[in-house]
């Protein structure tokens, strides 16, 4: 066991292109980069496998991070639907209103 529990390797992967992945890649990137122009060194030309390695040290931190963040929110919708499920009591449906019964009739001032 690791950072993800066991229970969540039934969950679907989330997909290879995530906002997490996509972020993370890119200060990968961008950490590359302000190393070379610290060191005076032309910032994209220098250095071209370092920044290919921290970007995908990046993808797969944020991949993994996405996966870590599924596992959470499906863990809490879990506990939050079983919940609702031994207290129905403190979830009654409300009566359903029509629009017109919420707003008051109009009489328009001439």
């Amino acid at each position: 066991m690791g950072l993800i529990p066991d229970e969540a390797k039934s969950l679907p992967p989330p997909g290879l292109v995530n906002r997490n992945s996509l972020w993370l890649a890119g200060v990968g990137w961008c950490s590359a980069m302000l190393q070379n122009a610290i060191n005076h060194r032309p910032p994209l030309k220098s250095g071209v496998h370092r920044q290919a390695l921290l970007a995908t040290i990046g993808w797969f931190i944020g991949y993994h991070i996405s996966k870590y963040e599924n596992y959470t929110f499906a863990r809490l919708d879990r506990d939050m639907n079983e919940y609702v499920r031994l207290h129905p009591q403190e979830f009654a449906a409300k009566e359903k209103k029509t629009f017109a019964e919420i707003v008051e009739p109009f009489h328009p001032v001439r």
